[in-house]
């Protein structure tokens, strides 16, 4: 497989990614980590019978511990800190500030091994993130500074996701299939944090299984598997950059379904987003200071 398809089939979670939102509101009004529960056990059953069927069990039991231990950590815990941060801070400020996890994964990519971080890469990101700032914001006044556990833990919360995509890159051998065992495991882990923090509400009717079914199999499952391909084999930094397409994506179809309305906000968004991946993709170019 070469750099560049790897790079379009990580490309692939942030499509997915684009339609979280919509399927979540779907979903409603089931809580945060019973669809965690629901959503990473689909992703992960469906990534073990593939890889049953495919001959890669075997794989599995090649696999370190701490590998495992990592991978989890990554899935579990960022989606535990973002659903936490959001209860302790406002949506808006929250939210962004876990959106630094792609310009974290640029500027960490560059403590990888052959890999180059050039000035490109970092302007790229930083227009990037402004052109999620617009979206994610939405006109937002400012910080709470009562509100500094919550930003706290969602700065955590892009710390860990850019640590595990990074990480990932450094662990390039192990197969994509340990994927399914971080999904199980991260399914286990928040069942006793619904117990312990939430109601139990299943989705409602075929609008909400069918979100729920649709957000394990794409955003909570599909997803992970593709971006594992691309940071590992990838042009990681390229792929940071491209992530704030994600809250574009999610904006634009959140209009098209009439959950949400266009704005001027979100033509400049995508022009900033655009423009970013653009800068981050000529830097890539051999030879491109």
């Amino acid at each position: 497989m070469t750099r560049g398809t790897a790079t379009m089939i990580g490309f692939v979670a942030v499509l997915l990614w684009g339609v979280l939102a919509l399927l979540t509101v779907g979903s409603a009004p089931t809580p945060p980590f019973l669809l965690n529960a629901l959503c990473f056990a689909i992703g992960g059953t469906l990534g073990l019978i593939w890889t049953a069927v495919s001959g890669g069990l075997s794989q599995l039991r090649t696999v370190p511990l701490y590998v495992y231990v990592m991978g989890t950590l990554g899935l579990f815990g960022y989606h535990a800190l973002y659903f936490s941060a959001l209860r302790l801070a406002p949506a808006a400020e929250a939210s962004l500030i876990a959106y630094l996890w792609p310009l974290l994964i640029v500027l960490l990519s560059g403590l990888l091994p052959g890999e180059t971080l050039r000035a490109g890469h970092v302007l790229g990101a930083l227009i990037g993130f402004a052109g999620a700032a617009l979206i994610v914001t939405g006109g937002a006044a400012g910080f709470d500074a009562a509100a500094l556990p919550g930003y706290l833990l969602a700065m955590a919360c892009a710390v860990t996701w850019s640590s595990y995509s990074v990480l990932s890159r450094r662990f390039g051998t192990v197969p994509t299939a340990s994927v399914a065992v971080f999904c199980v495991a991260s399914a286990i882990l928040s069942v006793p944090l619904h117990l312990m923090l939430e109601e139990t509400v299943w989705p409602l009717g075929s609008l909400g299984w069918s979100s729920a079914i649709l957000l394990g199999l794409g955003p909570v499952g599909l997803a992970f598997y593709v971006w594992d391909i691309g940071v590992k084999r990838g042009d990681i930094q390229m792929l940071g950059t491209a992530s704030y397409a994600a809250p574009l994506l999610s904006t634009v179809v959140l209009i098209l379904a009439g959950v949400a309305a266009p704005s001027w906000s979100l033509a400049l968004a995508a022009i900033l987003i655009t423009g970013g991946a653009l800068l981050a993709a000529r830097a890539s170019l051999k030879g491109v200071p």
